[in-house]
């Protein structure tokens, strides 16, 4: 849910630049903007996110069905608000595109440094609390496999694992300076295993330095970049101290709002858990109900295997 919400919250001033935002910052669910949806309208971020949840939780760990799913939102609009697909990121179309012509779902994602957007990030957070219970070694190796569906570098892997070491640390108990601190710390240690993901571990020097949650705001970006996405999510929870400021802050970056927003939301919802984020958030959601019900099953199907 809280991926949804930061979704939402985000989506209206996606392409705004944080200077524009400022002039009528986002504090409430809006509608109109790039694409002129309805308040409570999400996208792509939420839609494979929700195909993910729906898969893990019906079949569990399933690659093939992992992909079909997704294929199904690519050419149906499947698991979409509107009934279709829209605003698809160029790797991940390219990994649709392969999916429908038969390569294994390890190898559709693109390969290439310059595919190294958000997009696998953004839909991370159910493989994160599905292995959870696994050492850290099996819970990455997951992790990357789950990424690599749509985005094939290990850049990206990497992202999704340090977010995922991050996540799980929150699932225990810790504070996310505590979190922060733990995650930076295995950085050093866990990756060794696989050269290939520890080799891009120079392009996160900030967050793993420890400096991010010290920056000003006027250093922190919020493109499609993989790192930057990263970055700015967990500057927006690490600086904030409830889930309504974790969203704004981050959905008022600028640029792109809908998945720093869906990130920072997820951080946020693991966090300080669904009962504090705002009722009259949820209500606007479009498919509430039909979200709630999925995300429901899922947290049953991954309990039972605690």
């Amino acid at each position: 849910m809280g991926v949804v919400i930061g979704d939402a919250l985000g989506l209206p001033v996606q392409f705004m630049t944080k200077t524009e935002i400022k002039k009528n910052p986002i504090t409430d669910m809006t509608g109109g903007g790039a694409f002129g949806l309805e308040p409570g309208a999400w996208s792509d971020d939420s839609s494979l996110t929700l195909c993910l949840v729906e898969s893990l939780s019906e079949v569990g760990y399933n690659p093939a069905d992992i992909a079909r799913r997704f294929v199904k939102w690519y050419q149906d609009g499947y698991m979409t608000p509107l009934g279709e697909s829209f605003d698809i990121g160029g790797t991940t179309s390219i990994a649709m595109k392969r999916l429908i012509n038969g390569v294994a779902p390890f190898k559709a994602g693109p390969t290439d440094a310059e595919s190294n957007g958000n997009g696998s990030l953004m839909r991370i957070l159910p493989a994160t609390l599905f292995f959870a219970h696994e050492s850290d070694y099996t819970m990455i190796q997951r992790i990357s496999e789950v990424s690599k569906i749509t985005h094939g570098h290990a850049r990206s892997q990497l992202a999704c694992s340090l977010y995922s070491l991050f996540v799980k640390e929150l699932l225990k108990g810790s504070s996310p300076q505590e979190a922060y601190d733990t995650m930076r710390l295995k950085s050093q240690t866990v990756f060794f295993v696989d050269r290939n993901i520890g080799k891009q571990l120079s392009h996160f020097k900030r967050i793993i330095s420890g400096e991010l949650p010290d920056l000003p705001e006027s250093e922190i970006k919020s493109g499609g970049y993989v790192v930057e996405s990263l970055e700015a999510a967990l500057w927006s929870f690490l600086t904030t101290s409830s889930f309504e400021d974790a969203v704004l802050t981050a959905v008022n970056l600028g640029w792109d709002t809908d998945t720093v927003g869906a990130i920072t939301g997820s951080m946020a919802g693991v966090y300080y858990g669904f009962s504090n984020i705002p009722d009259h958030w949820l209500k606007k959601l479009l498919d509430y109900e039909k979200i709630l019900s999925i995300t429901n099953q899922f947290s049953e199907r991954v309990l039972q295997q605690r």
